[in-house]
């Protein structure tokens, strides 16, 4: 690693060491600085909100925002107990977990399982959870700084899991992987590069959607299941749940199957709404070219 990653992961196990109340507060804290600092994050969770909750008033979206800045940092703050922390460490916060029993069917079944866990809550220590029950493979995107990686390879600990580019080679091996009966994760709700998705309702506005996640389960015959970590209030821990996907996200339709991709995340979000990623530009791609750029005009 170079000096600053390295400087990085100490500070993660330094920070590691607090309890998580400690640091949930902490995070609330940059929260509250990041909404009196009117940037970017800021914005964009405003966007979103004026978004799906375009019937609330404007006072109503503004606390719903704060909310959801807070928990931004607190996810944030989480990063060094889930990461520096240790993973066995960190897997002893997990308090709940409904739904167990459709993972463990998946399994049993040996047909391969594709795990769509969204930008919501905990999803690092998602991957521990199952990382040390089954091989875990995860699709993800290399940082923009290549120095990063190599953090993120170490801060996974034990139970990191195998890192699949998202280009051709690596998504020929997570077909492999599903075909042998394996375990691959795929965050749902990434945003497609321009010509790799198909716009389909999210929260009732078109969002350009991935399609490689319903195409792996249509030719795969792999389980499909949602997944997510939820913060409890206070540092008590997290609740992790397993839910079942809609039925048509196997569908050979793109515009059908990517629709039921979104109302699986739509239907985790609502169960935890604030620890969404609202930061994210979810909408930035749109359908026409003439269509306005809802996040240029917050500017």
């Amino acid at each position: 690693m170079r000096w600053h990653v390295a400087f990085t992961y100490a500070l993660l196990r330094l920070v590691g060491r607090l309890p998580l109340r400690v640091l949930h507060a902490l995070g609330a804290g940059l929260g509250a600085l990041l909404w009196r600092a009117n940037g970017r994050e800021r914005r964009n969770v405003e966007v979103n909100l004026g978004i799906v909750c375009a019937g609330q008033t404007p006072a109503a979206r503004a606390a719903l925002a704060r909310a959801c800045l807070r928990e931004t940092g607190r996810g944030i703050a989480e990063l060094g107990k889930v990461w520096g922390g240790g993973a066995e460490r960190a897997l002893r916060l997990v308090r709940e977990v409904h739904g167990q029993e459709l993972f463990d069917a998946a399994l049993a079944r040996g047909q391969g399982l594709i795990v769509a866990a969204p930008h919501l809550g905990c999803w690092e220590l998602l991957n521990h959870w199952i990382g040390a029950r089954t091989p875990l493979a995860i699709l993800y995107r290399p940082p923009r700084q290549p120095a990063w990686e190599p953090l993120l390879r170490h801060a996974r600990g034990r139970y990191a899991p195998e890192q699949v580019r998202a280009e051709g080679s690596g998504v020929r091996s997570l077909y492999r992987r599903l075909a042998a009966g394996g375990v691959v994760g795929i965050l749902p709700d990434q945003q497609p590069r321009g010509g790799e998705g198909v716009f389909a309702p999210f929260f009732g506005l078109p969002a350009a959607t991935m399609v490689l996640l319903p195409r792996l389960a249509e030719r795969t015959g792999a389980t499909v299941l949602f997944s997510f970590m939820e913060r409890l209030p206070r540092g008590a821990g997290f609740r992790l749940h397993w839910r079942a996907a809609p039925a048509d996200i196997a569908a050979a339709d793109a515009g059908i199957a990517c629709a039921a991709l979104n109302a699986g995340v739509e239907d985790c979000v609502r169960s935890a709404f604030t620890q969404y990623q609202w930061t994210y530009k979810r909408w930035s791609l749109r359908p026409a070219p003439s269509d306005p750029d809802v996040y240029r005009a917050a500017r």
